[in-house]
Formats: C-alpha cells, sequence, structure tokens
C-alpha cells in the first residue's frame, strides 16, 4: 500500500480511505480499551490522531509505543469529533520501527528551555518550534533559488578553500594537511607553506564575494548561496562561526539599482513564506504572543510576527544617507540622555542599538543607509568623489538591526591598489582580482545577505542558534 504524508491528508481528506503511514510519536493517552497517538512525520506542524483499540492491536505493541517512537500504522481514515483535529486514522495495524525507552527519550511532551533543546540539537527539530523553523528555512532556501531564476541569475559556486580574505579582518579558519605535531620550518623559523596542499596558506571562505564578482564579469548577474566561516570568539545570540550567506553581484549595477535588487528581493522571500508557510508562521506567531504576555509592554514587540512580516512586505524602505543617520541620532532622546551605551560620532561603525533606534524608534520600518566613511568599511567598495565615503548601503530591520551589507565595487585598478595597500594586503596576492579590473572592467555592485539573520526576522526567533541545524560557536562543535 502507498505511504502518505500527513500534509498530504489533511489536505485531501477522503472518509473511510484505507492508508499506510510512518511517523513518530508525539504523545500518547487513554485508557486500557483505547489509546490516542498523536503522530508526526515532519511535513506539517500538524499531528494526526490515531486511534488504536485493544480489539485491534496488541497490548505488548501498545504497551511499547512511547513518546519519540518511530510507528508505521495502517487503517481507515474518519472525520475526528475531537476538539483540536479534523482527521483521525483508525488503526488496523501498528508496526513498531523503532522503540524510544521513556526513561532516557529526553524530548518529553513538556514545555523545555531554548538552551536544553540547543544541547539536544540532535533530536530538537522533533520539537513542534524547531519542526516549524526548519521548514520556513527549506522554504525560504527554495525562495532564494526561484526569485534568482526568475530573473536570469546564474548560480554561481564559489570556492569554500581560499587564499585570501575577503573582508580583512584576519578571522578566518586556517585549512592545512599538516601534521599539526611537526609543521616544517624555513630558516626563519616561519612556516614553510610551500610544503603545505595548496603550497600558500588557505583558510575557510568569508565570503564569495571576490569570486562572485568575476562571474559576474562573464555571465551579468549572479548569485552564491553557500556556507561561510568566522573564527570570531564571539559568544552572543547574533554570531555564529559556520553560517550561510546569500551574495548576488550585478554587472553595469550602481549603488542605487544594488538598493533596489536588495529591496525587491527582501520583499520577495518574506511575501514567499507568508503564501507556503501559514501554519508554521502562525504556530511562531502564537508562541511568540503567549511568551510575550506577562512582559512589560516595552519589552514586548510592537506588531505581533505575522503583522511585522506583512508591514516589510508591503511598505518602501526608509533611504538616507549614513551622515543623515548621525545627526538623527545625536538629535535624538537616547543620545541626549545618555542612554546609548556607544557613543555617536561620524566616522564610528554604528552599533545594533543605533541602528534599532533608526528602524523601530525614528522610522517605524526598514531603513537603508548609504555612503559611510570609507575607514569602517572593506577596501574593494567604490570611492565617492567626496574621497572620504564610499558608496556601500546596509540594510536594517526591526529586531535584527543589520541584515543586508554591500556595495558598489570599486573599477578603477589604482584606487583599488591604494586601498588595498592602505589595509594591509599585498596587491600582488590579489593579482587575480585587479586583472578583473584591467580587462573589460565594467562597474558593478553587489551584497550579502546573512542567511540565519533573515531566518531570526521571518521566525520571531532571538538566537541565532535557534535558526540552523547544528550551530558552530567558540567551544562548541557538537553533533
Amino acid at each position: 500500500m502507498k505511504k502518505h504524508r500527513i500534509k498530504q491528508i489533511i489536505a485531501s481528506f477522503t472518509e473511510n480511505k484505507e492508508i499506510t503511514i510512518n511517523g513518530w510519536v508525539r504523545t500518547k493517552r487513554g485508557s486500557k480499551n483505547v489509546s490516542f497517538i498523536h503522530l508526526n512525520d515532519g511535513s506539517t506542524i500538524e499531528n494526526l490522531q490515531v486511534v488504536a483499540d485493544s480489539e485491534k492491536i496488541e497490548e505488548s505493541i501498545l504497551r511499547d509505543i512511547t513518546t519519540g517512537a518511530a510507528i508505521c500504522v495502517s487503517g481507515l481514515l474518519q472525520k475526528s469529533e475531537g476538539k483540536n483535529q479534523s482527521v483521525e486514522l483508525l488503526a488496523e495495524s501498528i508496526i513498531i520501527l523503532g522503540k524510544a525507552d521513556p526513561d532516557e527519550y529526553p524530548i518529553q511532551a513538556k514545555k523545555h528551555s531554548f538552551e536544553f533543546l540547543r544541547e539536544k540539537a540532535h533530536l530538537r527539530m522533533r520539537t513542534s518550534t524547531f519542526g516549524a523553523i526548519f521548514r520556513i528555512r527549506h522554504a525560504l532556501s527554495f525562495a532564494v533559488h526561484s526569485y534568482f531564476n526568475q530573473n536570469d541569475f546564474v548560480y554561481f559556486h564559489s570556492p569554500i578553500i581560499t587564499g585570501s580574505d575577503c573582508e580583512g579582518a584576519g578571522e578566518m579558519f586556517h585549512v592545512t594537511n599538516f601534521d599539526l605535531q611537526n609543521i616544517p620550518k624555513k630558516e626563519d623559523q616561519f612556516i614553510d607553506y610551500e610544503k603545505d596542499f595548496f603550497s600558500i596558506p588557505t583558510s575557510l571562505t568569508v565570503s564569495g564575494q571576490l569570486e562572485g564578482e568575476l562571474g559576474a564579469m562573464a555571465f551579468g548577474s549572479i548569485y552564491t548561496f553557500g556556507p561561510t566561516f568566522r573564527a570570531e570568539n564571539s559568544n552572543t545570540s547574533r554570531h555564529l562561526a559556520e553560517f550561510w550567506m546569500i551574495e548576488p553581484e550585478v554587472a553595469f549595477n550602481n549603488i542605487h539599482d544594488n538598493m533596489d535588487l536588495a529591496e525587491e528581493f527582501m520583499k520577495y522571500l518574506i511575501q514567499y513564506a507568508l503564501d507556503n508557510c501559514q501554519a508554521d508562521l502562525q504556530f511562531l506567531h502564537d508562541r511568540e504572543l503567549e511568551s510575550e504576555k506577562n512582559l512589560p509592554k516595552e519589552k514586548r514587540n510592537e506588531l505581533p510576527l505575522l503583522e511585522r512580516l506583512k508591514f516589510v512586505a508591503e511598505n518602501e524602505f526608509e533611504r538616507l544617507s549614513y551622515t543623515q543617520a548621525i545627526d538623527i541620532l545625536k538629535d535624538s532622546k537616547p543620545y541626549k540622555k545618555g542612554q546609548f551605551e556607544y557613543d555617536v560620532e561620524w566616522g564610528i561603525d554604528l552599533q545594533s542599538e543605533h541602528e534599532r533606534y533608526l528602524v523601530e524608534k525614528k522610522f517605524k520600518k526598514p531603513v537603508i543607509l548609504t555612503d559611510y566613511p570609507k575607514d569602517i568599511k572593506a577596501f574593494y567598495m567604490k570611492l565617492n568623489p567626496d574621497n572620504k565615503t564610499v558608496a556601500a548601503m546596509d540594510v536594517l530591520f526591526p529586531g535584527i538591526g543589520e541584515i543586508i551589507g554591500g556595495s558598489e565595487r570599486e573599477t578603477d585598478y589604482d584606487s583599488l591598489v591604494n586601498r588595498m595597500t592602505a589595509v594591509g594586503i599585498a596587491p600582488e596576492e590579489m593579482w587575480w582580482y585587479l586583472d578583473s579590473r584591467k580587462f573589460g572592467s565594467a562597474p558593478h555592485a553587489g551584497f550579502g545577505l546573512g542567511f540565519e539573520r533573515l531566518m531570526l526576522f521571518v521566525t520571531g526567533m532571538t538566537n541565532i542558534r535557534d535558526v540552523i541545524p547544528f550551530p558552530r560557536t567558540p567551544q562548541n562543535a557538537a553533533f
């Protein structure tokens, strides 16, 4: 008999239909004569109630059906008379595929803290909350590819192992096949990288942008979507050592085209989630309201989750320059009352508290800031005519702060060499990148969207560790 998925069963219910379904037991309750088993197979937030009569199902089988067990059920679908489900399955036979020791299985039918569930990351996706989160993650991943495919972008695979530091921060994970107990040294005691696998120092990439620019010079419009890595020793709710980045790069685009692309792209993704993840989003919406009901008003979200998503999808983003933002911040009540933790001066890198003030208090909608001081931005960003700022842009979202960072890229060869030298990057090590400015260079622009930052906004979660299946953070690479 064909096996069915719960999502399909609920969507196209046919009474008295014989079906076979596999899944994991969420709960079991009942009496000696009849058991009610809530079964979930991961296809939907909803469980299917299985009614198991002791006249048809052996007592020994019912006894071994506990929370977490994997079972196969065959029976007849019926309209349910219960309050919390529209359909139920009258079991004719049950096969236990995998038992779960009730004394050891850690994900019981009760509320668990997110901290506890991070320690059980190999099992936490079986809970309703994390099932919803990771189905949304799948949907948004699909939406990323759908958007770019519909707009004639080429999916470009940039390398994970690289010899360049795109961001210039130096916080990278080294890649080597040296015996770490016997690393070859030169006479001057420096490491002899010529004896390493790639003959040069290599690391895990922090960005696919530099290679993406080369792709844009051939295909016009490309995007990368893959894992990136940063060895930043930051143990906060906003940082991961391994995360996923989406990086479009478009030839013949300027900074204004780049802002248009970023806004359109974000609205598409959010609308896709609203259209295709209704049940999971509704669950997370209700969960957020329940978790906030005892908080003081000032600590609650001004708009509930679904309203936040709709507001962003339906409204224009505010656009202003970094200089205008600094003026607004210095004129704000929090600044005048000394309520900002960090100072505000032209030339600083804005902190999350500054970004969130602009988004959540001043404009009450997403903000795109442009024209940042060159000294706080990367070497590859196009220098503006004032020689003080670059054609950079950051997209700021409520609750998140910066969610997208991008720029128009510097295309002038001499300016790029000067910027590299100024930040300590040897031009000869980036000869291939500089070559792209010598052979048919064209104006181009792009940005990076941290996928986990997007997931935080769409799901309403507050810790970035909870929107990726197996988070990598300082001193944590379990699972």
